[in-house]
């Protein structure tokens, strides 16, 4: 189950955001140091800003426990940006992702966006090719000095 989460959430959400992208992490070498914007670090003040900036927060519920977690940020009129999808390690491989996806997809309608933007790890091959069969497109990539890897830009046409 999907639902949208409450402030007193965040603490539990944030927890699913760092042991999910803590295998990405360690996979790429990501340290607090060298990428300090990653989900893995991420503090919640952060987390709790976007919250109350408005960005629409999603938690994914297996008996009771929150195990996925989505963010959607607008970013121009019908541009939605889908942030810090993750599902915990030991829940992955059931098909959570793709419903967060599905799920991201159906709000961004129903707000009447007609765009999903994403960036990733370019050179995160597995990821890449996840987001590819669920619909979205590559449209380029960036190198940002401050980061230890290349961002790769993707769009999905709801």
């Amino acid at each position: 189950m999907i639902k949208p989460i409450q402030e007193k959430h965040l603490a539990d959400c944030l927890d699913v955001i760092h042991r999910s992208f803590k295998t990405v992490a360690d996979e790429f070498s990501l340290t607090n140091e060298n990428c300090p914007t990653n989900g893995a670090f991420m503090p919640y003040a952060r987390l709790k800003n976007d919250y109350q900036n408005g960005d629409y927060m999603y938690a994914f519920y297996a008996e009771h426990e929150i195990v996925g977690f989505v963010q959607l940020s607008k970013k121009e009129t019908n541009v939605f940006e889908l942030e810090k999808l993750a599902v915990l390690p030991d829940h992955r491989h059931n098909g959570y992702g793709k419903q967060l996806i599905d799920f991201a997809r159906n709000k961004v309608k129903e707000f009447g966006g007609r765009k999903i933007t994403i960036g990733i790890i370019e050179e995160n091959e597995q990821l890449k090719n996840w987001y590819l069969t669920n619909d979205f497109i590559h449209t380029g990539t960036k190198v940002f000095p401050h980061l230890p890897f290349t961002v790769g830009f993707m769009e999905l046409f709801v």
